[in-house]
């Protein structure tokens, strides 16, 4: 499967536009990487707990998509686009959403 934020792969021309695919994925941040960002934000530097955060995320959507496209016969996923939000009372979840548009190259 070929994941791509771009609307071509080049060297492959799109056969079939099988539709938009999307996903989402939802992950929590505990009490000990709050705090642990809480320093971060007051000592300075990055937070790499965090970013582990994001990333796991990112991966996870991604997977999700990537298998979304697959069993509609997709081989291929084009012009990828993610959007990243805090949600819950005190924006302590992160949700990851990806959509691209399954094709068969």
């Amino acid at each position: 499967m070929i994941l791509t934020t771009t609307p071509t792969i080049e060297g492959y021309p799109v056969k079939h536009y099988l539709g938009v695919v999307t996903s989402e994925t939802i992950i929590g941040a505990n009490f000990f990487k709050d705090i642990m960002a809480n320093m971060r934000d007051i000592f300075g530097g990055r937070s790499a707990t965090y970013e582990e955060v994001l990333r796991k995320a990112k991966d996870s959507a991604l997977q999700e998509l990537s298998t979304r496209a697959l069993t509609i016969g997709a081989n291929a996923v084009v012009g990828i686009d993610f959007d990243y939000e805090t949600i819950g009372g005190n924006g302590s979840m992160l949700m990851v959403t990806c959509s691209g548009t399954a094709v068969v190259i």
